[in-house]
């Protein structure tokens, strides 16, 4: 799991970091308490048949034989021997997984996962996942000590709204007329007058924030860690790279961080009817695939899988209902959440113990599924609650004693005893009226 961020000393001062971004990759591996661990990165969440059989391969010989879809859909091999790293490296290679040593760690884009699939975007925004991610490949200033961090962000919405509230760094909607908004943050935002300047334009932002990271000299690794008042000269960046465009007041409604409070999430897991043919989106539960789970997936029809922010996966292609029922049977089958009525629908959890030192409880196992709708039910082994969801959820913590914290909007919920937990975490799920924070 990435290190503990580094506190100000006092909550109104910026954050100053003296240390270098350790954040894992594809090359440098993480040491946690189950093994080295590998954290793949996956533009768009675009995967082909190859390279996810290639991955399930080397869950299976290489580590403890499941896959981590994270909330930015990427994948994480856990349970790594001291000396995969050469071998994990050479199988990403053959597949085309691994296409800049140097940047690998930067690829950090996520994309609206129906782009494309159905008929609700303005643009397929998983073709400026592809073009971004060779513009990131190819731009040397962002990677190094000088680049950017392994946590810095690009989210491209295809104007659904889906992924522009995930808290990126830099997003990109895009608009029906053809144009595109570039936001950073909270701090700024401009229209882009052609949709096709769009990846340019993020790229560019991109260097804006570094010039200014290097000025502010605190160490931010992210947008919301820049300094108050610090100057961010997207306009300039833009008008070098021969991109139009015109600033827009900042977006109304958006948190602290950038992110925006509501909003949809990512797709429900069923069948997907569009343009293309039909398409299947399920979920995996908790984020965790075996690798039989993983090969269940296979054949794609379109040799397409996505993975999604949301722990999901949508496969398209498929040429009508009765062929993409027959699909997301056997995912059904398989243990996959095919169907908004299954108590495992919304309910995620880090990785806990025993793979995390940090954490106090081995989530996955306590995590319980919930009947009926209501709230996304987060599992968090500790404070940092590594992969929480955005907007509201319930939000249950471990806490050093031993027992569950229980949150909703910021308030605390009273939790009677152990084994009356996963009542509690249901009742919370449903019901918004919770007491006042203690």
């Amino acid at each position: 799991m990435p290190p503990t961020p580094t506190s100000p000393a006092d909550p109104g001062e910026p954050r100053i970091r003296d240390r270098g971004d350790a954040c894992p990759g594809a090359l440098r591996l993480h040491a946690a308490d189950d093994g080295r661990l590998a954290r793949l990165r996956l533009p768009g969440g675009f995967l082909t048949g190859n390279q996810l059989d290639a991955l399930a391969t080397a869950a299976d010989e290489l580590g403890d034989g499941s896959l981590s879809i994270t909330s930015r859909g990427n994948v994480e091999l856990r349970g790594l021997g001291d000396a995969c790293g050469a071998p994990l490296a050479a199988l990403l290679r053959d597949t085309a997984l691994l296409p800049s040593d140097t940047h690998e760690r930067v690829r950090n884009v996520v994309a609206s996962p129906l782009a494309g699939l159905d008929e609700l975007g303005c643009a397929d925004v998983q073709l400026w996942a592809r073009e971004l991610d060779g513009l990131l490949c190819g731009a040397q200033w962002a990677a190094g000590p000088s680049g950017l961090s392994g946590r810095f962000l690009f989210a491209l919405d295809d104007g659904r709204g889906d992924v522009a509230g995930l808290g990126a760094d830099v997003t990109l909607l895009a608009e029906r007329d053809g144009t595109a908004v570039l936001r950073m943050g909270r701090r700024l935002a401009f229209r882009v007058a052609r949709a096709v300047d769009a990846p340019r334009a993020a790229l560019a932002a991109a260097e804006a924030f570094l010039a200014a990271a290097a000025e502010a000299d605190t160490g931010a690794w992210r947008v919301r860690e820049l300094p108050d008042g610090q100057h961010i000269a997207v306009g300039a960046g833009l008008e070098r790279a021969g991109v139009a465009a015109v600033p827009l007041p900042p977006p109304p409604g958006a948190g602290s961080d950038g992110t925006e409070r509501s909003g949809p999430a990512g797709p429900l897991p069923g069948i997907v009817a569009g343009p293309r043919g039909r398409a299947v989106s399920a979920v995996a539960p908790l984020g965790r695939l075996t690798a039989a789970q993983a090969r269940a997936l296979l054949p794609a029809p379109a040799d397409e899988i996505r993975l999604t922010p949301w722990r999901g996966i949508v496969v398209p292609g498929f040429a009508d209902d009765g062929a993409a029922r027959a699909r997301l049977d056997a995912l059904g089958r398989a243990g996959f959440v095919t169907g908004i009525d299954s108590p495992w629908f919304g309910v995620g959890a880090c990785t806990g113990r025993p793979g995390c030192a940090k954490s106090l409880a081995d989530v996955r196992a306590d995590a319980t599924p919930v009947d009926g709708p209501g709230l996304p039910v987060y599992w968090s082994g500790c404070e940092r609650r590594c992969g929480h969801p955005q907007g509201d959820h319930v939000d249950v913590v471990a806490t050093s004693d031993g027992a569950y914290r229980v949150r909703v909007r910021g308030r605390c919920v009273p939790v009677p005893s152990r084994d009356r937990l996963a009542g509690t975490v249901a009742g919370a799920r449903t019901d918004s009226r919770t007491p006042t924070p203690r």
